[in-house]
């Protein structure tokens, strides 16, 4: 039995730290991913705004 709850401690152990490996590896991408996009939109608009694109 103590072995048994043993292996349950180190599985639960892994799990919560490579939990947060994945979870703060995908968040670093998704912010950098999103400032990409943000870059892109801004770049469009100002980009009309330049060339005289009409707002209607």
């Amino acid at each position: 039995m103590k072995t048994l709850l043993l292996f349950k401690e180190i599985y639960l152990e892994a799990f919560k730290q490579l939990e947060n490996f994945v979870v703060r590896r995908f968040f670093r991408i998704f912010a950098w991913f999103s400032l990409i996009l943000f870059m892109i939109v801004v770049y469009a608009f100002v980009y009309r705004l330049i060339t005289g694109f009409p707002f209607d």
